[in-house]
């Protein structure tokens, strides 16, 4: 593959339906076909964008979606809202609820408010049988705490999503935290920042964890990798993750490719086959 990685790769996180890929998107999953990306997660942020994630999903065989309200949008949540993410969540290349999940950096909302429309999305997800796209920015505490309670009852109530459970996307927090989620089952997806050349205590925490509960994601168009870094970001690119985690764990590429594509297809269950 013109990668240099045999087996294909998966980006478990991007966002094709933003304005960055308007006007070369369809050029945009040709060079990640041609990179060896297999499949492509993409997940909403807000009912238009979740929207959005299925109609790409429908158009692009590569590409899933997964449909949540992100807390930046907790604003536009309303009684109509859970409705409809039930609705999109029914497409057969819905694989997961997200990108949800707490944000206290950015303050777009009441912590409580975030809380709420969090257990709500939770809930939806344990009634589907679909894992969680998780986001978290300077709310471990409560995010790790929210996930334990309903990954618990997720194991009370017998449900098959116990297992896997959902991806913290974007890690970036200690070893002691990544392994509090990895003992309830949740993946750790590891994004561009691991590359940077500053990134070293970030690096340290990869090295740590085990692969065999890691994905490699891009969140494109952000989070472009060195030494691309400043500019547009997209999942050809996710084999520069690949090739970061191999080297933090002294193995080969393509042993490394071959254990996070089986991981996220254990996760996402990918149930159309591209």
């Amino acid at each position: 593959m013109a990668s240099g990685v045999g087996h294909p790769l998966v980006d478990t996180h991007c966002h094709l339906d933003f304005q960055l890929f308007d006007e070369d998107r369809t050029q945009v999953v040709d060079r990640a076909r041609k990179a060896g990306v297999k499949y492509i997660l993409n997940p909403g942020i807000d009912l238009a964008s979740s929207q959005a994630a299925v109609t790409l999903a429908e158009e692009y065989a590569e590409v899933y979606a997964a449909v949540g309200v992100h807390p930046h949008s907790a604003s536009t949540f309303n009684q109509n809202t859970l409705p409809r993410l039930r609705e999109l969540a029914s497409h057969p290349k819905v694989v997961a609820i997200g990108e949800i999940g707490l944000d206290y950096y950015r303050d777009q909302a009441p912590p409580e408010v975030q809380q709420r429309i969090f257990r709500l999305h939770l809930d939806l997800a344990a009634e589907l049988g679909l894992p969680v796209v998780i986001h978290n920015r300077q709310a471990t505490a409560d995010v790790l705490n929210m996930l334990t309670e309903w990954q618990a009852q997720l194991v009370d109530d017998g449900s098959a999503l116990a297992e896997r459970p959902g991806v913290l996307h974007s890690y970036s927090d200690d070893e002691a935290n990544g392994l509090k989620a990895i003992a309830i089952n949740f993946y750790i997806g590891i994004t561009g920042p691991v590359t940077f050349r500053n990134a070293a205590e970030l690096q340290q925490v990869v090295a740590s964890l085990p692969v065999e509960h890691l994905l490699i994601e891009t969140d494109a168009p952000f989070l472009t990798p060195h030494p691309m870094r400043g500019q547009r970001n997209e999942p050809a690119l996710v084999r520069r993750v690949a090739e970061k985690v191999a080297e933090l764990h002294s193995g080969p590429v393509d042993e490394i490719a071959r254990i996070t594509s089986e991981n996220a297809g254990r996760l996402f269950n990918w149930r159309v086959m591209a």
